[in-house]
Formats: structure tokens, C-alpha cells, sequence
């Protein structure tokens, strides 16, 4: 067997899809290996959200052509492959500013790695088309040994790309257009997991509530279509999605948290800002008071629900005003956890033309502010755990002796003192303390 190292960057959905990728090349004789001194294949998986995240690829090449030449001295043959949004985005520039890499490849081409592998034992390729087949449909499955060794928990790709087109944004131009797979063809995928030993799936798009996937029949439905068909697989024990956009948050969503105890009381919902002015700047298409107005529906529908977010701090023409309305709608909402960044431009989107640029200096000083707010409400919520009983899968083995470690239905970490053979189980545990990030508990007997 050849061995293959991935490394994954950035969000959720470039994890699921080096999964992928790893089953595509398992037909060709590749193995995965955690090892990238063995590695036959080394495939950078790229995310293109993050500030500089070009820049960090181009010196993890640098590291890669000095380990490639070490190898070659060893009689040893390594293939480095670029993938994901940075791939899609910088294409034959990649080949031109680091002739080491062999194959660059873009989100929509996975399903043709062992060609594409193939060919660039030959030849320098780039493949970043936006190809007209389902790449799910030519996916082979994962075996289910190999589903057993990834864990209790999965991420499953229902929905990729997005129409918003917020001013910031990369994603519809790295992702392309918003596209729903079919609702059987991610029930097929879920059972898979679920047979398995997967106990909990969480279900992934850029858009992940404008899902409109066809069902049998040929009629399309939503995100809430597709949770209630997915509650009814026998072993599958807990849901959540990721990420959505309060604008495709509909009625039926709302009521499937109401209705359905497996959907875990846990959203995370990005607004960016809570000043009017900057939303419509970042063609967010709602106001901070229809987002308000949707979490008063959301928690009415289901008071326990905790929420998350996404903040941007610095966008063009942010005054100190705008950013105070960023802060008094974190203290209305309040959060149970949030990432927050710098806003920070990204060649080609309308954010990166504009004027009024905020200084640096002003933009890390109101982050700060902000990170402190948020990680306040982050205490005080796990604090308010303090005393409750909650339902915990228990997915692996703690640091310290006799310890095991779960997930809360709030996806804190918590660590109890208990036998490893409740890992794989869901148990009920009282919470007696908090750390940083995480819970301390006893089961309940």
C-alpha cells in the first residue's frame, strides 16, 4: 500500500472532504498515514476564509520541497498535491510560484483524484472546472472499518456553495453556486456512517439552511425535510448542522428543533455586525432587528437552545458607532460561544474595492473589546451548567487515567472519572465544575 497524508485547514467541511478524498484514493492503493515522513502523497487541504491563508500554504511548500529533495536522496518518490479553496483560487499560480507541487485541485474535483494522481505522475495538472456531475454520485462509500476508526461523530456534506454574496466573502467564487444533493443520496450516506458506529452526524454547507435538496419524487425539499428523514435511522442518536444564514432560516426549521429531541439545542447562526448600516454594506440582506426578531422565534420554539456566532470587526466605514451596535447586540443575544476576526480584505470581492478601510490598529483594539465580551459570555454560559444533568456521548478516552470524555448536547467537552466502556454511550451526567472550555461531572446512576 502507498501511504497518504492529508492536511486539512479551516472549516468543517474541508475535514469531511479530506475523508473523502482519503476514500477515493483507497481504491488505488493509497492508506492514510498521520506520518508525512511515510507518505507516498501529501495533499494540502486549503482553506481560502482566513486572513493570509495563501501565504501559509506557499511556506508549508517551502517546508514540503525540503522534505521532498531529503526523500529523493533516500531513493524515495514524494507527490505534493494542492487542494480546497486556495486551489480553486489560485490555480496555475500555484504551479508557477512553487514548481514543487504536481497536482492542483479544486473542491468539485475530488471524485477524480486516482485520474488526476495518475496524470501527475506524468505531468503537472490543474484541475479547477467546475465539472457538470455530482461528484457524491462517483464517491465510492467508506468501508466500515474505516468509519470505525474516524470515531463516533462524523461531519456529512449536504450543500455546497452559496448565492448571498456578501462583500467579504470568497465562497461563491471558491465554492461556485448553491447545489443540494438528493435527499436519498444523504440518507444513504448517513445510514453508511451509521452502520458504521457513527452515533452523531453533523450536516455541513456554506448555506446549510438554504438546503433545497430533490426527494424521490422528484420535488425539492428543505433542511427540515431532510433532518425529520434522518431522525428516523435506527443508531443515529444525535443531529446538528453547520453553517447557516438567519435569512434561510424558516418556519419548519424552527419547529424541527421544537419537535425533534436528537437535534441537538445548539445553532450557530452568523450576523457579523449589529449595525445596520455595515449589513447592508456586507449585502448581509437582513437588519440587526430581523435577527433579533428570529432568535425571540427560535428560543420561543425552544428555550434551551444556546447559540454561537460569526463577528467581523473593521469592515470598511465601521465607525466607532456602528462597532458600539456590533457590542449592545452581543449583550441582547448573548452568546454561549462566537468567533470574532479582523476584517481583512480578499482579492476580487466587492469588500476589497471599497474606501474607507479601517486602520489596523483601530480594528485590533475593538476586537479586543469585543473578544472579552464574548469570552465572558462563553464563562458565564458553561457556569450556568454548573448543578444541570445533561445527556453526554462519551467519544474517547480522557488524558488522565480511569477519565473519559464526552460531548454536552451544547458540544462543550466533558470529562468524568468512569469505566471506558461507556465510551460509544450516551449517559446522563451532572455537572459539578467548569475549566476554561470545558465541563467536569459525575454520571448519574
Amino acid at each position: 500500500m502507498k501511504k497518504l497524508f492529508i492536511k486539512t485547514y479551516g472549516c468543517q467541511m474541508n475535514v469531511y472532504d479530506s475523508d473523502r478524498m482519503s476514500d477515493a484514493l483507497a481504491a488505488s492503493g493509497y492508506e492514510a498515514t498521520t506520518e508525512i515522513n511515510d507518505a507516498d502523497l501529501v495533499v494540502l487541504n486549503t482553506c481560502h476564509i482566513r486572513e493570509k491563508a495563501a501565504e501559509k500554504v506557499y511556506s508549508e511548500l517551502g517546508r514540503l520541497r525540503i522534505l521532498r529533495k531529503s526523500q529523493e536522496a533516500k531513493g524515495k518518490k514524494m507527490m505534493i498535491g494542492i487542494a480546497g479553496c486556495v486551489a480553486q483560487a489560485e490555480g496555475e499560480e500555484i504551479m508557477r510560484r512553487a514548481p514543487v507541487v504536481d497536482l492542483v485541485f479544486g473542491p468539485q474535483s475530488y471524485h477524480k483524484l486516482p485520474e488526476l494522481v495518475g496524470r501527475a505522475a506524468n505531468e503537472k495538472v490543474v484541475e479547477t472546472d467546475f465539472p457538470a456531475e455530482d461528484k457524491f454520485e462517483h464517491l465510492p462509500k467508506a468501508k466500515r472499518e474505516t468509519t470505525i476508526a474516524r470515531g463516533l461523530t462524523s461531519f456529512l456534506t449536504v450543500q455546497e456553495g452559496c448565492d448571498k454574496f456578501c462583500s467579504f466573502c470568497v465562497v461563491p467564487y471558491t465554492r461556485g453556486a448553491e447545489v443540494s444533493r438528493p435527499i436519498a443520496q444523504v440518507v444513504a450516506e448517513a445510514q453508511n456512517l451509521v452502520d458504521g458506529g457513527v452515533k452523531e452526524i453533523t450536516l455541513l454547507g456554506q448555506n446549510v439552511n438554504a438546503y433545497h435538496g430533490l426527494d424521490e419524487m422528484g420535488n425539492s425539499k428543505g433542511l427540515a425535510d431532510l433532518i425529520y428523514r434522518l431522525a428516523d435511522i435506527k443508531g443515529l442518536d444525535r443531529l446538528r448542522y453547520t453553517t447557516s444564514h438567519p435569512r434561510d432560516m424558516d418556519d419548519a426549521l424552527i419547529e424541527a428543533h421544537r419537535d425533534l429531541d436528537m437535534l441537538m439545542p445548539y445553532l450557530h447562526l452568523p450576523v457579523q455586525a449589529g449595525s445596520d448600516k455595515i449589513l447592508k454594506s456586507m449585502n448581509r440582506q437582513h437588519t440587526a432587528k430581523e435577527y433579533m426578531d428570529l432568535i425571540d422565534r427560535i428560543r420561543t420554539a425552544r428555550p434551551d437552545l444556546a447559540l454561537s456566532g460569526d463577528f467581523i470587526v473593521g469592515f470598511p466605514g465601521e465607525t466607532e458607532e456602528d462597532f458600539e451596535a456590533t457590542m449592545q447586540l452581543v449583550k441582547d443575544v448573548h452568546y454561549a460561544a462566537a468567533y470574532s476576526f479582523k476584517y481583512s480584505t480578499r482579492p476580487g470581492t466587492p469588500g476589497a474595492e471599497m474606501d474607507e478601510q479601517v486602520p489596523e490598529d483601530v480594528k485590533y483594539e475593538r476586537l479586543q473589546r469585543l473578544q472579552e465580551l464574548l469570552n465572558a459570555q462563553q464563562k458565564e454560559f458553561n457556569q450556568s451548567c454548573v448543578g444541570q444533568t445533561f445527556p453526554v456521548l462519551f467519544e474517547k478516552k480522557g488524558r488522565d487515567e480511569g477519565q473519559i470524555v464526552g460531548r454536552s448536547p451544547y458540544l462543550q467537552p466533558v470529562q468524568v472519572d468512569a469505566d471506558l466502556s461507556l465510551i460509544g454511550t450516551i449517559q446522563q451526567v451532572s455537572m459539578h465544575d467548569t475549566g476554561k472550555f470545558s465541563l467536569f461531572g459525575k454520571i448519574v446512576t
